[in-house]
């Protein structure tokens, strides 16, 4: 019974000498919950609200201040922008993709308007409208020339 008391003393921890002072306005988080706290209002813009709503339903469940959730949504905003540029040279690629899957889709299910309307869309996107085509149509011209008489 003993040697198991003795044991288990081990597991306390120990006390610690130097006391860090404590801060009068609120404690400083690191920069790993501040980061999750933002990805947590990243993965929210998703549910269609209001920026504002948005931002104050975050303060409100993250026990932060409206400012400071306002900052997050500063990064987030950031974060959008950069994936933006990241994904804005594939999105072209995908677009057709998309596309070409509606169009096959609206086949299938005898939607004719719905693929015709696909059809034009794919057609803008390579260059072929209407205004399009009538400009590049050639033009021709036909001159008659007097007949030239020629006296021998």
């Amino acid at each position: 019974m003993t040697d198991s008391c003795i044991n288990n003393f081990q597991d306390f921890p120990v006390p610690q000498d130097k006391k860090e002072p404590r801060r009068t306005v609120g404690t400083k988080n690191p920069r790993i919950h501040i980061e999750a706290r933002q990805q947590r209002l990243y993965k929210r813009q998703l549910e269609g609200l209001p920026a504002r709503q948005l931002v104050l339903d975050h303060a409100s469940k993250e026990g932060v201040s409206v400012a400071t959730s306002w900052k997050d949504w500063r990064q987030v905003n950031a974060w959008n922008e950069e994936d933006w540029q990241k994904d804005r040279e594939n999105m072209l690629a995908r677009l057709q993709a998309a596309r070409l899957r509606l169009y096959e889709k609206a086949i299938r299910k005898g939607q004719l308007q719905t693929a015709a309307q696909v059809l034009d869309s794919i057609g803008r996107v390579i260059g072929e409208s209407v205004e399009h085509v009538n400009i590049q149509a050639p033009e021709l011209s036909i001159k008659i020339e007097p007949p030239s008489i020629d006296i021998q």
